[in-house]
């Protein structure tokens, strides 16, 4: 690696600890930890959601589904967009004056019951590890790339380095490492899109053409088809991606990183202009890789196709550009694990051995070095997953992150603002059926068996569907339907003071001009 490749490696990691430093001044407090004490603004925290969101599968997998695929690796970017307009308009406000560090606080705020925290939990730490485990991929094969060293080394250096930023700044840290690498990010992103519409005089149409000509899909790579054959299958993910961003533990614990509704509100608003601005760049970043890189050394550097944007920044500007962007590649994937950690071990401190085993009965002392203990555990736990899927693309892993969080947190979270007959019954049948069902399905799919033995294990699958959403959300919404009708009466004037507190937020903060 260059002496350029080493500065920009060393600057942006020492920064990101410098951050760390600072905040570990201020994480005094459970609620310092989990939600750096609710004090970001609306921009902020926007910026730090947008951080958040736009992972290694977004920069490193979708550019590399796009090279490889065409339009159907676009479907991750319409996918991903378009699910903040249902995390805008149904779950932020309520969520934020109905909870305080967890999703599980959320819920238990209508049914005060531990069984139903602590399934709320468990389905929380499942989707974190999914999720880690895409980011540690897309990072083991970044820095194989970058400093040639060995893949599952690289992965304990990215393991070892968020569990830092974790353990030390919490909440604090984690939010302006992501506001920092979430505007590297876009810096690096414009920079490329721009450089790759230079080579086609600026001429979005003769781009399509020459992308068209050359690459080996010819036409069909500009329309649906060359990877995702199955039209069940294609809206079955796209269900996912589009209902699972409302129901990701990591995404959902930011809304309590501020005071109020109406600032959570402002965060989506500047989150979802600066997704969707990333999205649409997307196709720049993919479309630039396949026509100037090409596929063969796409997958000659990863099978999965993780490199394609990196590979693209050293074809246009050289060994520096290429630096830069795998040490911002480098920081979103630190930013990003490092909340992911943070949600698993608040969900399992918090909620499991906080409210569940010790009944609430526990210090800020006793909760602080569980939660340190907690993200130790789950960072461990993710690195060993992680080692053993390197071949894996790091958008698919995602994808399966966002079916379980649609099928088992989605329902119960509307079902608890928004339906009047919900009981206990009803919510630990939505979250439990929506759980087992995306899992056992997954487990069946094509993406774990595969008669040639290109996925995991060698055989037939039963189920056809690489993503199982269309049959396992509409399983967690029927399960906690039919639970409600089955249990116990609801309790009418429980429901009542939920409905009130979700829409004027009386019991977080005095009531807000809406």
């Amino acid at each position: 690696m260059s002496g350029i490749g080493i500065f920009f490696f060393v600057a942006i990691v020492g920064l990101t600890l410098f951050v760390t430093y600072l905040a570990s001044k201020r994480n005094n407090s459970a609620a310092d930890f989990y939600t750096a004490g609710g004090g970001l603004t609306g921009w902020q925290n926007g910026i730090a959601i947008a951080g958040d969101y736009l992972s290694a599968a977004s920069f490193l997998g979708i550019a590399g589904a796009i090279a490889l695929f065409g339009f159907d690796g676009f479907f991750y970017s319409l996918g991903y967009l378009v699910a903040y307009l249902v995390v805008l308009y149904i779950v932020a406000e309520p969520l934020r004056n109905l909870g305080k560090y967890t999703l599980a606080d959320m819920i238990t705020a209508r049914f005060n019951q531990k069984k139903i925290r602590a399934t709320a939990a468990v389905s929380s730490i499942v989707i974190v590890l999914f999720y880690m485990i895409a980011q540690l991929v897309g990072a083991g094969a970044l820095i194989q790339l970058l400093l040639g060293i060995d893949y599952k080394i690289a992965v304990l250096i990215v393991g070892v380095m968020m569990t830092i930023y974790v353990l030390w700044g919490g909440m604090g840290a984690t939010s302006w490492v992501q506001i920092i690498k979430a505007v590297l990010l876009m810096i690096g992103t414009v920079i490329i899109s721009v450089l790759v519409l230079a080579q086609f005089n600026f001429n979005i149409l003769d781009m399509f053409a020459t992308v068209a000509k050359d690459n080996p899909h010819g036409e069909n790579y500009l329309t649906a088809g060359v990877k995702y054959t199955n039209g069940i299958d294609t809206m079955s993910m796209m269900l996912a991606l589009v209902l699972g961003t409302a129901g990701l533990p990591h995404i959902l614990m930011r809304f309590f990183t501020v005071k109020d509704a109406k600032t959570a509100r402002s965060s989506i608003n500047w989150a979802t202009w600066i997704v969707g601005i990333f999205y649409i760049l997307t196709i720049f970043l993919g479309f630039g890789a396949a026509a100037f890189v090409g596929s063969d050394k796409i997958l000659a550097a990863n099978p999965a196709g993780n490199m394609a944007a990196p590979l693209l920044a050293q074809y246009l500007g050289g060994d520096i550009l290429m630096s830069f962007i795998c040490a911002v590649a480098f920081a979103t994937i630190l930013a990003v694990v490092a909340g992911l950690v943070l949600s698993g071990a608040s969900a399992f401190a918090h909620d499991i051995y906080g409210q569940v085993i010790k009944k609430g009965k526990i210090t800020e002392k006793q909760q602080m070095a569980a939660a340190r203990w907690a993200s130790i555990g789950v960072a461990v736990f993710s690195i060993i997953l992680a080692l053993f899927a390197q071949t894996l693309n790091v958008a698919f892993l995602v994808s399966l992150a966002f079916c379980i969080a649609a099928s088992a947190n989605l329902p119960v979270i509307i079902y608890t603002i928004y339906y009047k007959k919900f009981n206990t019954t009803g919510a630990m049948s939505a979250m439990l059926f929506g759980l087992v069902s995306a899992l056992i399905l997954v487990a069946l799919s094509p993406n774990i068996w595969s008669p040639e033995g290109t996925a995991i294990l060698t055989g037939t699958p039963l189920f056809p569907l690489t993503n199982p959403a269309i049959i396992s959300v509409p399983l967690g919404f029927l399960a906690g339907w039919i639970g409600s009708m089955i249990g116990e009466k609801a309790q009418a004037r429980k429901y009542a003071e939920v409905k009130v507190n979700a829409t004027t937020g009386l019991n977080v903060s005095d009531s807000v001009d809406h």
